[in-house]
């Protein structure tokens, strides 16, 4: 995921911009399946968004987004928060990811926001909730494990 990542001071200047669309324009997988972010209206950091896509469907009699994108969306989601929230530029590689799917997600527009809970010197636990239609009916929720390395390490 992080061909492309290895320029320091371009790193650094997205970072310090908040740019995650630059970020999103390297990640191939991330523009198939339509991610893109944007402020929280809350002003609480990233919202991200997953465009409604016909190939996203991973079940047509239910007209449902295939659990393995619902999955790479929050994935990729909490990845590229946790490069914004973190004290310096690190490059995250996930350990481990939790996915509770609670409801069917339709094919229509889906949100996940996400909270850093821990930031260790090699360590952060990141947890994510995507909902379609409100926030308070989530169609699923991730705890993702990362190890942090700098950009010169992941090289």
């Amino acid at each position: 995921m992080f061909e492309g990542f290895h320029d320091v001071a371009w790193l650094e200047k997205t970072r310090a911009e908040g740019d995650v669309a630059a970020w999103l324009a390297l990640i191939p997988y991330a523009r198939r399946i339509g991610v893109s972010a944007g402020p929280d209206p809350r002003g609480e950091g990233v919202l991200f968004r997953l465009d409604p896509r016909e190939g996203n469907v991973g079940n047509v009699l239910l007209s449902a987004l295939h659990g393995g994108v619902v999955a790479a969306f929050m994935e990729t989601a909490a990845t590229l928060d946790l490069m914004l929230a973190t004290r310096e530029p690190r490059l995250p590689r996930i350990v481990d990811v939790s996915i509770d799917y609670l409801r069917t997600a339709r094919v229509e527009p889906t949100h996940a926001r996400c909270a850093l809970l821990r930031e260790g010197r090699r360590l952060a636990n990141v947890q994510v909730s995507a909902w379609q239609r409100s926030e308070a009916e989530p169609v699923a929720t991730a705890r993702l494990h990362f190890v942090l390395m700098h950009p010169a390490e992941d090289a």
